[in-house]
């Protein structure tokens, strides 16, 4: 037998294992971290987050409405008057807008012609108004065709005339929905309306 020391084996695979250990645990850790803040941002994790802010026009409640004189809505009036308190109405306040210049067409099939002064309202706020500003001629373009598809005898009477409001209304708004995604008109108010 010999005198010589006996080595013992080394242990080839114990480092490695140790190293492999502290790689796969840091790789589930930092995959559970990326999986919680994913979570978080798709709102899965971390409680209710607000409802994003809409971004088309907002109906405008009674109670904001803006009154004649006051400058404001009626919480923050200077000087103004609260609404009347009364029963019935509209639920949602109506922002009036007067276009600037008149139309004028022939009209449908006759040697007459219409000239009418056209106003309208929306239950939205001051978006839609700066929406018909924006596209003023597009509109004024969809209103002019309205009436040029207009005939006599409608001219002549209120029926008659309510229809038109209705086209004018359907026209405007079929328009501002093409050229900003929304409409939002709900009436049309003829300011003056002559036939020759």
């Amino acid at each position: 037998m010999s005198d010589a020391p006996k080595e013992t084996p080394k242990k080839k695979g114990g480092m490695m294992k140790i190293l492999l250990l502290i790689v796969g645990g840091l790789v589930l850790i930092g995959g559970s971290v990326g999986g919680a803040v994913f979570a978080m941002h798709a709102g899965l994790l971390g409680g209710s987050k607000a409802a994003p802010e809409p971004t088309g026009p907002r109906l405008v409640p009674k109670a904001e409405q803006k009154r004649v004189g006051s400058g404001e809505g009626a919480e923050g009036a200077k000087g103004g008057t609260k609404p009347p308190i009364g029963v019935g109405g509209d639920k949602y306040a109506s922002n009036y807008y007067a276009m600037d210049k008149e139309f004028t067409s022939n009209l449908q099939d006759s040697v007459h012609f219409v000239q009418v002064g056209v106003a309208v309202s929306t239950p939205y706020d001051d978006s839609v108004i700066e929406n018909i500003k924006t596209n003023e001629i597009a509109v004024r373009s969809a209103i002019l065709m309205a009436l040029g598809d207009t005939t006599e005898e409608q001219v002549f009477t209120s029926d008659g005339k309510k229809v038109l409001q209705r086209r004018i209304a359907k026209a405007i708004n079929d328009t501002l929905k093409e050229k900003e995604g929304f409409g939002g008109v709900g009436n049309v108010y003829f300011t003056n309306f002559v036939v020759q």
